[in-house]
């Protein structure tokens, strides 16, 4: 473990212990002004976020969903900010789905090199850092069972991740053109963390996501050795502001790839 990733874990697991006695009890669901649900959890968890980052890191900004969707905005054009997203699967915690998670990620000239994914119904978490990617699996304590991950290499048969609540008739497109036989619908941010553990291959996202929830999966599924790209190839990058066809933050459509040595060779 890195320093940062430690600390990512601690806070992250702070912030899912706030989060449960809410999916537990049942969560009150408000709106903004985008339509998109907002609960007490993601407010509680946030706060514990924003708190243990600024004490940490009192020079580093911070983008977080919340804060961000009330208007506050900091200024990032350092290059280094982490991005936050603290209940990221929202829609599957309120219909009392496990797969949500909390996700902090640490963003560097656009690239996102560090961050967690933490799934505290599944009591799972996904770490990055110094190029590394490890999976956490918790019992009964707060010590979780500590192992490497990679993704596998690319086979002739495709097994594909997708969005339940964000499926697309381009997504069926993109499945059927590359021959996928395979399909797994999961909510949040674990898609890149599938990949990342070599469990699937591909994630194709043809709806609109925002920065906070990619940045931690991504960072976890490049340490793992794969790739998250833009449809024309290139890179995701992060901290995209004034952008003409779209809100501060918010990501074109995108194919995560797990064993990226095809998009190397590719002509």
């Amino acid at each position: 473990m890195t320093p940062l990733s430690e600390l990512l874990e601690r806070i992250a697991l702070e912030a899912g212990a706030s989060i449960l006695p809410v999916y537990e009890a049942g969560p009150t669901v408000c709106y903004k002004d985008d339509r998109s649900p907002v609960t007490e959890a993601d407010e509680r968890a946030e706060a514990i976020i924003l708190a243990r980052l600024a004490a940490a890191f009192p020079d580093i900004p911070v983008v977080a969903e919340e804060t961000v969707a009330s208007g506050c905005v900091p200024d990032i054009s350092c290059g280094t900010f982490f991005l936050v997203d603290p209940l990221d699967g929202t829609k599957e915690f309120i219909n009392r789905r496990d797969d949500f998670t909390v996700n902090i990620a640490l963003i560097e000239g656009s690239v996102p090199v560090a961050g967690i994914v933490y799934a505290p119904a599944l009591r799972c978490a996904y770490v990055a850092d110094k190029g590394r990617a490890e999976k956490l699996v918790f019992g009964s304590g707060p010590v979780g069972k500590r192992q490497a991950i990679c993704v596998r290499a690319r086979g002739p048969v495709l097994t594909a991740v997708a969005s339940r609540s964000h499926n697309s008739s381009e997504t069926e497109a993109f499945l059927a053109g590359h021959g996928v036989m395979d399909l797994t619908s999961v909510g949040s941010s674990l898609k890149f963390c599938l990949l990342a553990e070599g469990r699937a291959d591909v994630y194709p996202r043809f709806g609109r996501t925002m920065e906070w929830d990619t940045a931690a999966g991504n960072a976890v599924l490049n340490a793992a050795g794969g790739s998250v790209v833009r449809l024309d190839g290139s890179r995701l990058p992060y901290g995209k502001m004034k952008q003409s066809d779209d809100s501060d933050f918010a990501n074109p459509h995108f194919v995560a790839w797990a064993d990226i040595s095809p998009l190397l060779t590719a002509p």
